[in-house]
């Protein structure tokens, strides 16, 4: 059972690398690079953190609301992905895998989950829940933001993805609450 076990957790693994891998081919291109890493200096928060500040003054009190609700999800986040990274401590693709690099800083030591992709998609679930319309704008920055990651050698498919699942399970559950 154990060997089973290993075998898939090894093609898991392979395959995650083999897709960074070709996922970071895409950086070889100086256009790509740029928009990316534009976007996953936004997603760093200065996005979300500005959307925050005017939502009050442009929604009223459904701006209010959203508001605390992103602040509060960012806030439950924050503590879930400190928490997981230092309990899981996976390297970053760029550090442990020959031919890709980081074609930007890190903002930590570790890889799994993406924290820009896990606040990316709360935040975008709790703003699409109140203002439907931004979900137009917030998603395609989200999907930027989570392709970045990837792109620009931070990240493996699966950090992204998986930080995508607990970002969706976090807003759903901030939103559940209120």
């Amino acid at each position: 059972m154990h060997s089973r076990i290993a075998e898939a957790r090894a093609r898991w693994v392979e395959a995650d690398r083999r897709w960074a891998h070709t996922l970071h081919g895409l950086a070889a291109r100086p256009a790509v690079v740029a928009a990316l890493v534009i976007a996953s200096r936004l997603g760093d928060g200065v996005a979300w953190y500005a959307t925050m500040l005017v939502l009050p003054f442009v929604g009223g009190a459904t701006g209010a609301a959203c508001a605390l609700q992103m602040f509060g999800v960012g806030v439950l986040n924050l503590a879930l992905y400190r928490a997981v990274k230092r309990r899981v401590c996976r390297m970053r693709p760029c550090d442990a895998c020959p031919g890709i690099r980081a074609c930007t800083r890190p903002l930590d030591e570790y890889s799994f989950p993406s924290g820009h992709t896990l606040h990316a998609v709360a935040f975008s679930l709790v703003l699409g829940y109140h203002f439907p319309a931004a979900a137009w704008f917030a998603w395609p920055f989200a999907l930027a933001v989570g392709a970045s990651r990837i792109v620009l050698g931070l990240h493996y498919p699966s950090d992204v993805a998986l930080g995508a699942l607990m970002g969706a399970a976090s807003a759903a559950l901030v939103l559940l609450v209120n």
